[in-house]
């Protein structure tokens, strides 16, 4: 089913704050509560919303230093990179991944403490996986985007 001009407003609202109520979802979108309501619940089980989350400051918890890291494998195949998916479900300062084209083979995005905790995560946890060959970091200096909501 494709998206209406009210559907699409209604996850633009959603998108900035997931808290909004049926009563003001309606309010927003001049539609009755109850209609806002159903047409939320109709986005969320055709999957257009796939849950809601709570944004965290990194500083406040902790996590002074955000990197972007290439990996480059040097050996190929299924196995290896089944391997090498299991091993990043394991680290939660990793808190993305990407398989990409070009040069590397991943991009991850981690939060770590401080740099030792990146060097640690560096050299003790990805170079010695078996199908990696070598690594590339890259430190946030600071972010000038932060992730924003998708275009609807």
């Amino acid at each position: 089913m494709s998206l209406d001009e009210t559907d699409s407003r209604l996850l633009a609202a959603l998108q900035k704050n997931a808290h909004l109520t049926a009563q003001e979802l309606g309010e927003t979108l001049l539609l009755s509560p109850s209609q806002a309501g159903r047409r939320r619940q109709r986005l969320e089980s055709e999957g257009y919303i796939e849950g809601y989350r709570a944004k965290l400051n990194p500083e406040r918890l902790g996590l002074a230093v955000q990197g972007f890291i290439q990996v480059h494998l040097g050996t190929h195949g299924p196995e290896y990179s089944a391997s090498f998916a299991r091993l990043l479900a394991t680290r939660a300062e990793i808190v993305s991944a990407w398989t990409m084209t070009g040069d590397a083979d991943y991009l991850l995005r981690v939060y770590c403490a401080d740099l030792p905790s990146l060097n640690r995560l560096i050299h003790d946890v990805l170079l010695p996986h078996s199908a990696v060959a070598k690594v590339h970091s890259q430190i946030v200096m600071d972010q000038l985007k932060h992730d924003g909501p998708l275009p609807t």
